[in-house]
């Protein structure tokens, strides 16, 4: 279970923080992981020592991803030695196996997988389909292609997933189906999303590229949705280069997807199957994975857990000092129930007003103290082209404002997500914190 480290908790460890050091907000000192007290010391950007002093080719290992090794490289070779597609229905095998989902595809990215979904819901056009902006585009582009139109949902800036308030606000009578994603690895509330689409009689569904292993409630994500999806890409938390997956609770949602992407299954389903016919040409499109990718997917998922479990202790080690500094938080909902992991970025924030420095200005002597990070914003997909222009859509898609997306954009702070074991390194980013926050009125 994930430690309490959402807003409350966050609260109450600054205030127990703040209280025994008393001083703090006037620009008292205290001691963090190294024997210096960060007052002691002039800021890099001013042109002191920086706190981070491992050596770059170093500070980049320690966040390098894919990690690949013997198994991988072995498993390749035979493959190469012996081509074929057994590999195919054997991770298929196994990935059914881990997540508990009745029904699995592979495809060859996650891309495929969506758009395979969505003509498997066979809606009308017209049909919305709430998802949020803050996302990547394959969660709503491949909606065009059916004529499904996407009803844009805002974040919550402190967890970056849908906002299930503002979804409410936005229901409409054209409305049937929820896309919430799983947005770098923390669960969206899908229970509290079910509970509410079941009421409202919307399908829902779960786009899970960045969640794999995590679950809600001792459920694995992409089980909570009639369908979801996963991603295998080189940077998710099991990569295969490329890959993808779908997973479906109801059969006929599963040969359907599956007969529109692949052409040489649908003679496997029942006799009675409606698209078993469809075998040799399929339904539209040919999104089979690569044999490589499902073998390397395979050596993967057999440590997916320890390196999940393995990343989120370090996270731990590294945020909970972290947060102990005012003004900062973590991407977290707070919820001891679910077990999260962590895809490309540790992701902080700045309040600007509680830490007393803008957000620029804190990246900018962190920066300077060695620590890689940045002044974060996503795309927003509802301020790209594309959804401006009525010549690719069935029905417009409507623009609205999402200030919970503005706000994660002006206030995301990330640190790379260490994929090895680093406690010296976590050390250093603690002691450039600690300067930065110690002498942060001078960067007002």
């Amino acid at each position: 279970m994930q430690r309490k480290s959402g807003d409350r908790a966050s609260r109450e460890t600054r205030r127990t923080f703040l209280k025994s050091t008393g001083a703090l907000a006037a620009g008292a000192s205290w001691m963090g992981a190294v024997s210096r007290p960060a007052h002691a010391e002039s800021l890099a950007v001013s042109g002191g020592a920086k706190a981070v002093t491992c050596p770059e080719k170093d500070h980049r290992d320690a966040y390098r991803w894919p990690l690949y090794g013997e198994e991988e490289q072995k498993a390749l070779l035979q493959l190469a030695a012996a081509p074929g597609y057994g590999p195919l229905a054997l991770f298929e095998r196994d990935w059914k196996k881990y997540t508990g989902s009745p029904y699995v595809t592979n495809f060859c990215n996650g891309t495929s997988a969506l758009t395979s979904m969505f003509f498997a819901l066979n809606l009308p056009p017209g049909s919305e389909i709430m998802v949020p902006s803050y996302t990547f585009f394959a969660t709503i582009v491949p909606m065009r292609l059916f004529g499904l139109v996407p009803v844009f949902v805002d974040v919550h800036p402190r967890t970056l997933n849908f906002d299930l308030e503002d979804a409410k606000r936005r229901l409409t009578e054209n409305t049937k189906a929820v896309l919430p994603v799983h947005w770098i690895g923390l669960p969206c509330d899908v229970d509290q999303i079910g509970q509410w689409a079941g009421q409202k009689g919307l399908i829902v569904l779960e786009d899970a590229a960045h969640a794999h292993g995590a679950e809600l409630q001792g459920k694995k994500m992409g089980t909570w949705g009639r369908m979801a999806i996963f991603s295998f890409q080189a940077s998710k938390p099991l990569p295969a280069i490329e890959g993808g997956m779908g997973m479906y609770q109801e059969r006929e949602d599963c040969e359907r997807a599956t007969t529109f992407g692949h052409y040489d299954l649908p003679d496997s389903f029942p006799e009675a199957s409606p698209y078993r016919k469809y075998s040799g040409t399929g339904l539209g499109a040919k999104f089979r994975m690569h044999p490589m990718s499902a073998v390397l997917a395979r050596c993967q998922l057999r440590g997916l857990d320890k390196r999940n479990a393995d990343g989120a202790a370090q996270v731990r080690r590294l945020n909970d000092r972290l947060l102990q500094l005012p003004g900062l938080y973590e991407q977290s909902s707070g919820r001891s129930d679910m077990k999260r992991n962590y895809y490309a970025h540790n992701m902080l924030f700045v309040d600007e007003k509680l830490s007393g420095m803008s957000r620029d200005a804190c990246v900018r002597a962190l920066q300077a103290e060695g620590v890689h990070t940045s002044a974060y914003g996503y795309r927003l997909q509802h301020k790209c082209a594309l959804y401006r222009e009525a010549a690719w859509w069935h029905h417009l898609p409507a623009i609205p404002d999402l200030p919970g997306s503005e706000k994660a954009n002006a206030t995301a702070v990330p640190l790379p997500y260490f994929t090895r074991d680093v406690p010296e390194l976590c050390d250093q980013y603690v002691k450039a914190f600690e300067k930065v926050w110690a002498r942060r009125k001078q960067l007002t």
